[in-house]
């Protein structure tokens, strides 16, 4: 069985849903599961539609209406008849989404935000399914969070593999085409989970392992894995093959196009990664696989914005010792903070971090207690792979500087421009 992840920009309306048809039809669909994410941007409007729920803001009924017009609007250019049974389907999942925000209790933002924006998945896959079926393309739709059993970990949920693979290698037909949801779980209790932001990727390679899959194809608007994101490099070019270990690599330095979590349950079965575009399906794109050589040898850039850079002294200039650091850590950890970068002196100890939960003034009255707290909002860590003198001059041109690392394949410099 071969895995096929299209991300949000490849269904974003009408056109793009029908293109990923035109893909299947190109380079096949017979023993295939497909994990399909949201539509365009519906992630964040059901980001703001939570936004207002708790906020009891009026505009909420509006935010949801939005998001309703959105599909709606694909479903008129996917179905030449109204009456077609995918338009009750997809306004049933709405009334639960109202439903839901009507009835629930919980004052978790966390389990709120898994049980919203799941919509967005379910309603994709929804349409998806029923225009294939429509077109004559049969398929499968499956409810991933009857085969992804997760722990209560909302929003950055730990996925049951044991359970996992029971329900995957059991339920999932091999020998057709399946349709399912990306990025989404189920606890115990069966409330929806979600396996962190862009987990889809990571969807992908859990039924891969799960599978036994031939390989696992990530199908994007760009050629394949760049060596920077061009968004803020010029003349970003194409890698044919890198090896998963420097996939990873990429990976936990930030590069967009892999999932930090996507490699690890591929790399244990040496199942092949694809990265290709559905703009020219056709094209090689970039293999992951083990072994491989970088091809070509070029210096990889990667940039994270929106950074912390903390800098923790100790206030009566003692030392920073292991056990000072092993306390900080422990709070990095309980407020969910991803450190990127460690720098330390005998009397300080500076990170850059990414608080992607916003738990930072929190856990700053925390070190405030024993630690004297500086830090520098917005900032910008810049990694290069295999980095050149050339290339870190390009990076820090025009840039102050404040925090530069250097080890035997790798440069990090921390900025603020």
């Amino acid at each position: 069985m071969k895995i096929f992840k299209f991300g949000g920009a490849s269904v974003k309306d009408a056109e793009g849903v029908k293109n990923v048809l035109s893909v299947l039809q190109k380079v096949g669909h017979e023993d295939v599961l497909l994990v399909i994410s949201a539509m365009g941007k519906t992630t964040n409007a059901l980001e703001l539609v939570i936004k207002h729920y708790f906020e009891k803001s009026p505009e909420l009924k509006a935010s949801i209406q939005e998001v309703r017009k959105y599909h709606n609007q694909i479903l008129l250019e996917l179905f030449e008849d109204d009456k077609h049974p995918v338009f009750k389907t997809v306004n049933v999942h709405f009334e639960e989404l109202d439903y839901f925000l009507s009835h629930n209790k919980s004052p978790n933002y966390n389990f709120v935000y898994d049980q919203v924006v799941s919509y967005g998945e379910i309603i994709s896959t929804t349409i998806v399914s029923h225009y294939f079926n429509y077109c004559g393309l049969k398929n499968n739709w499956l409810d991933v969070r009857q085969f992804i059993k997760t722990d209560a970990t909302y929003r950055d949920a730990i996925v049951d593999w044991e359970q996992t693979q029971k329900l995957i290698s059991k339920n999932v037909k091999k020998k057709a085409l399946n349709i399912t949801q990306g990025f989404l779980g189920s606890d115990e209790n069966n409330f929806t989970t979600t396996l962190g932001r862009e987990g889809s990727d990571y969807t992908a390679a859990i039924f891969a392992y799960c599978l036994n899959a031939e390989s696992v194809t990530i199908w994007k608007d760009v050629p394949g894995v760049l060596n920077a994101d061009p968004r803020y490099f010029e003349n970003a070019i194409l890698l044919n093959q890198i090896s998963y270990r420097e996939a990873i690599e990429l990976a936990f330095y930030g590069a967009s196009v892999i999932h930090p979590k996507t490699l690890q349950p591929l790399q244990k079965k040496e199942i092949p990664l694809f990265v290709k575009s559905f703009v020219n399906p056709l094209l090689p794109g970039t293999r992951v696989y083990k072994g491989a050589d970088l091809e070509p040898q070029t210096s990889c850039f990667i940039v994270k914005k929106n950074q912390l850079l903390i800098s923790l002294s100790s206030i009566d200039f003692s030392f920073i010792m292991e056990e000072n650091i092993s306390e900080i850590f422990a709070l990095f950890h309980q407020y969910k903070i991803k450190v990127s970068l460690i720098q330390n002196t005998a009397i300080s100890f500076s990170v850059c971090i990414e608080d992607k939960f916003g738990n930072f003034p929190e856990l700053k009255s925390i070190l405030s207690k024993k630690f004297k707290v500086s830090y520098n909002e917005n900032v910008s860590l810049y990694t290069i792979r295999h980095f050149t003198e050339k290339a870190a001059q390009m990076v820090e041109e025009n840039k102050t500087v404040l925090v530069k690392q250097i080890s035997r394949e790798t440069l990090q410099v921390v900025t603020k421009e």
